[in-house]
């Protein structure tokens, strides 16, 4: 490949001129063995470029063995068999070439505007083996099929030398259905302009002289100021270009039927992408070629990216009726649990992860299928699919899928995957969906192995597509913008249509059982409205087997609780007696319809779903087709129009230092940002009572009590996390986190815009007023008041303020001189692995037990540990940190290769640094169940010391997934910490002093 292209590269100063240098194409094929043959048998590359130059030509490009074979045909192309076009043979270029357009700057090797005039696909008479063969000999015979040209072709080469002894063939039209006479047909008039852009080319710009040379130069004049070469600079369709042929291509895709839709191929890649006005390098090519674009997609929207930690996945809209139009592309509706692949082979270990849609890392539970994603061609990706088991009938069935996991029988899951976001080092989400797509078949198509399947989409009838799946008792089917971004959480680029209402609900409660049926009659159902409120929607008594109810009336029994949880009582309730349950258990079922009072009619219990938290669950209304429609297109156009500043892969490259300490740093000093602090929209306190009347921008929502500015406001522009989202999670974790804050000096992080952004590190209430924290003037000499939060409305007050972390003091207010408790945090080398951190932490907490003192563990929610060990208030704060700082000590002495006693990275080189200044006065940690201010809002999580070993990282749980391990615990981990009465003696004290000395 380097030698193929070294007179390509010699001619050109990259550094100047904008033309690709193939250097991508160059890495990956350098590898490759010089005879290696594709085996692939779909059509290759080809492209024609209108080049105005010194002189008017066409350069004729045709791709094979990983470049661009070109040669420069000075009158272009012509469909009349009886016309020799010259053709001289020139350098290869790089497959990138494929869509370049622009200007090559004055001074330059082949200075000049070049367009895209046309581009397919090329079929060598005999295959890729003969074509090699045929090209050598010097006569090359193939079919094109592109937008302009299609039919029979020649190269062939004549005995004639030309300039610098290039080699001359000529081009020669065969004589088939789409041969012309020149007289009659000129193809370079009939069809003047670039396939890619607007770009009307320079024959499209009226009479010219001999040379061309006047209308070259009115050319010039007419496209002004069009931009430089790029392959993302051009943008706007070209109708007129080719209808007459795009109108033949839909012919022949209608005669192909049911095959041409199941199997798009790149002729159907290469029209949408036309329709869409997108320069689409994916399009013409075939799976090989795919392949090897795929380890370096720097294709247009692709945008280079470190692999983010976390991701949440595009969710489809309801919608009762299809949108019309030909936009849309359709896939099957699994009946599984969405999931999303982790790649990343710079891990040794593990380099694979599997998460739910909510976050949580079910690595384990897919045993098998990460053992097959390690298999996919990629370093770093994220792929977004459907865990699904096929029924004997080969239908999608989740009740197979839950007794899959339950048996252990993983081996029967298969992942459909239909995305990726994320790719070998660039992100990809602002790439066309079809794009994107076209990449993600290419790789799973050497893959042998049915854990993994590429979801294939289908035709644009998406009515005829709909009567099908529901006939074969299919759950719907779901359709997607051609041209869409992948965007996370509910898009209208994305869109669902189901055979029967289906949606997720709250258990508040069930009924006794009656006749022969045992364990309970029906459930009692509820959705979340605007206000937070959970409102009565009905009952589900059917769809149960007996292994069912043993299951489901065994979680019931574990939340029976006195208190209803509904708004109001429900009004359709009989003389069965009822059990009330508390809110967190959520049941999915399927029903007939939704009265105007909400009811569901008809409902039948499909399964309890854990991927999904209760909070989130909401009436899930169906849109108008149209409507849907009509949103999308003002999005799309909107993502066209308006170009990114800053990219979301910047969130992860900002990510603050475990302890808080970064987010300190960037926050400044908290006198040097108050007057910043209050200029911020959302720092306007509002705790009146209201509901949200409306989701348009700039709407507000109530929580807690708490007026909610700006709820879709993105604060985690790597996951797409609105502000709302971490409102809602401190509202709901407020019954376990308030133990942990009550009373307790706290210190706030706050991101008023995002996390990415510039963050503020509040100590003291100041001038801000956070709505129904309370206030301790005194307490900091010299300052202004500290400030504690003893309620949820305090909490979620805080978090409308643009709260992200919340750290806390030693001591309590009401004793501030005496601190209860000494936190020691783990803060690892970057480089060290997560079993590492372990073991610091299992033999930190060895020590702590040898000294007498019992220790409690939580992640940190960013990369480290904390270990916290409570005190009675005995000893005064000059006391508890040397006691800390020997403990740190003792550890750095006893085991220099593991820990370091010192701050800085060098003093901490393969170690863990134990960090006992924490223990100051004024010294804070971060709270138990605080988010963080990092791509992915970890969260800093509350251990059993049993647990640790099973943990993966100190952000495992996040403010997405930690509702499912609240929900499976049978008590508090820390139930023990509040009972614990301990204080340090001069025993222990001299024990660390002697074992030093």
């Amino acid at each position: 490949m380097a030698d193929k292209l070294e007179t390509y590269h010699r001619k050109r100063r990259f550094d100047e001129t904008p033309e690709p240098s193939g250097a991508t194409a160059r890495r990956k094929t350098g590898s490759r063995s010089a005879g290696a043959a594709r085996k692939s048998t779909h059509a290759l590359a080809f492209v024609i470029q209108e080049h105005d130059a010194r002189r008017l030509h066409y350069d004729f490009r045709l791709e094979l063995d990983g470049t661009l074979k070109s040669w420069a045909v000075p009158k272009g192309p012509s469909l009349d068999p009886s016309v020799k076009r010259l053709a001289v043979h020139v350098e290869d270029h790089p497959l990138d070439y494929g869509s370049f357009e622009g200007t090559i700057p004055e001074g330059h090797y082949g200075a000049g505007d070049v367009i895209v005039w046309d581009r397919g696909t090329w079929e060598p008479v005999g295959g890729e083996d003969e074509a090699r063969a045929a090209y050598e000999a010097g006569k090359l015979k193939f079919q094109l099929h592109g937008d302009k040209l299609h039919g029979g072709w020649t190269l062939v080469r004549s005995h004639m030398r030309g300039s610098g002894d290039k080699e001359q063939w000529l081009l020669i039209k065969e004589r088939d259905g789409e041969a012309h006479g020149e007289s009659e047909f000129d193809v370079l008039d009939a069809y003047p302009g670039s396939v890619l852009s607007d770009a009307p080319g320079a024959r499209d710009t009226g009479a010219a002289d001999g040379d061309g040379k006047a209308g070259r130069v009115a050319a010039k004049g007419a496209q002004g100021t069009r931009k430089r070469a790029t392959t993302q600079g051009a943008h706007g369709p070209s109708d007129s270009a080719a209808n007459g042929s795009r109108t033949s291509r839909r012919k022949v895709a209608a005669s192909l039927g049911a095959t041409a839709l199941a199997q798009p191929n790149t002729t159907r890649r290469a029209s949408a992408a036309k329709r869409a006005g997108h320069p689409d390098i994916v399009a013409t090519r075939n799976s090989e070629s795919l392949r090897e674009l795929a380890q370096t997609p720097a294709i247009e929207g692709a945008k280079k990216a470190s692999l983010p930690t976390a991701m949440k996945p595009e969710l489809a809209t309801l919608v009762d009726t299809p949108p019309a139009g030909d936009a849309w592309v359709y896939e099957i509706k699994f009946d599984g649990y969405r999931v999303l692949a982790r790649i990343d082979r710079r891990q040794a270990k593990d380099p694979v992860r599997i998460f739910t849609r909510a976050g949580n890392d079910w690595t384990e539970k897919f045993s098998k299928q990460a053992k097959a994603f390690a298999n996919v061609g990629v370093d770093t990706a994220w792929l977004d699919g459907e865990a699904v088991v096929l029924d004997e009938h080969g239908v999608p069935s989740f009740q197979a899928l839950q007794n899959a996991f339950d048996t252990h029988r993983e081996r029967d899951i298969t992942v459909y995957l239909f995305d990726v976001p994320y790719l070998n080092g660039y992100d990809l989400r602002e790439v066309p969906l079809e794009q994107r797509r076209a990449l993600l078949r290419a790789l799973l198509e050497p893959l042998d192995d049915d854990a993994l399947r590429y979801s294939a989409d289908f035709g644009t009838d998406a009515d005829a597509l709909l009567k099908s799946a529901c006939e074969m008792s299919l759950e719907g089917i779901i359709g997607k913008r051609r041209d869409s971004r992948y965007a996370s959480g509910r898009s209208s680029a994305w869109i669902k249509l189901k055979c029967r209402r289906r949606q997720e609900f709250v258990i508040g409660g069930y009924t006794e059982p009656g006749g022969s049926r045992a364990d309970f009659g029906a459930l009692l159902l509820g959705v979340y409205d605007e206000d937070g409120k959970l409102r009565y929607a009905g009952r589900v008594g059917t769809g149960f087997d007996a292994k069912r109810l043993r299951a489901v009336k065994k979680e019931l029994d574990a939340r029976e609780t006195s208190k209803m949880p509904f708004a109001s009582v429900p009004s359709e309730r009989s003389r069965t007696p009822v059990h009330w349950v508390k809110p967190e258990l959520v049941a999915e079922c399927n029903f007939a319809e939704l009265t105007d009072e909400g009811i569901v009619r008809q409902a039948s219990f499909i399964s309890l779903r854990s991927d999904k938290p209760a909070r989130q669950i909401v009436i899930e209304a169906p849109r108008k087709g149209a409507d849907v429609q009509q949103t999308s297109d003002e999005e799309t156009a909107a993502s066209r129009s308006t170009p990114r500043t800053k990219t979301r892969a910047a969130a992860s490259q900002g990510a603050a230092k475990d302890d808080g300490t970064a987010a300190t740093k960037r926050a400044g000093k908290a006198s040097a940002s108050r007057k910043a602090a209050h200029s911020e929209s959302d720092n306007e306190p509002e705790a009146a009572p209201a509901s949200r009347t409306s989701k348009a921008k700039g709407a507000t929502q109530t929580v807690a009590g708490v007026r909610i500015s700006h709820p879709d406001r993105v604060i985690d522009k790597h996951t797409d996390t609105r502000k709302i989202e971490l409102v809602r999670y401190y509202e709901s974790v407020a019954d376990w986190m308030l133990p942990h804050l009550r009373d307790r000096p706290v210190s706030l992080v706050r991101a008023p815009e995002d996390i990415g952004g510039e963050l503020f590190f509040q100590k003291h209430a100041e001038k801000l007023s956070i709505p129904n924290i309370t206030q301790h003037p005194g307490l900091d000499p010299g300052h202004p008041s500290l400030i504690t939060i003893d309620s949820a409305k305090a909490l979620v007050g805080a978090a409308q303020m643009g709260t992200i972390e919340l750290h806390t003091w030693n001591a309590v207010a009401s004793n501030i001189e005496k601190p209860d408790r000494v936190v020691f945090d783990l803060d690892p080398d970057a480089a060290l692995g997560w079993e590492r951190m372990i073991e610091a932490a299992q033999l930190t907490h060895t020590l702590l037990d040898e000294l007498g003192l019992v220790s409690f563990c939580k992640t940190s929610g960013g990369k480290g540990l904390h270990i916290v060990v409570p005190l009675t208030k005995h000893e005064g704060w000059d006391e508890v940190k040397a006691f800390s700082q020997a403990v740190a000590q003792h550890m750095a002495t006893t085991l220099p290769k593991n820990f370091a006693a010192k701050m800085g990275a060098q003093n901490r080189k393969g170690k863990i640094f134990v960090d006992y200044l924490r223990n100051n006065r004024g010294s804070s940690t971060v709270a138990a169940y605080s988010a963080r201010a990092r791509p992915g809002l970890g969260v800093s999580v509350p251990l059993t010391w049993d647990e640790v070993p099973e943990t993966t990282a100190g952000d495992q749980w996040n403010i997405a997934n930690l509702h499912e391990r609240l929900q499976s615990l049978r008590e508090d981990p820390w139930a023990a910490y509040a009972k614990t009465r301990q204080r340090i003696t001069a025993a222990m004290r001299k024990r660390l002093a002697g074992e030093r000395g």
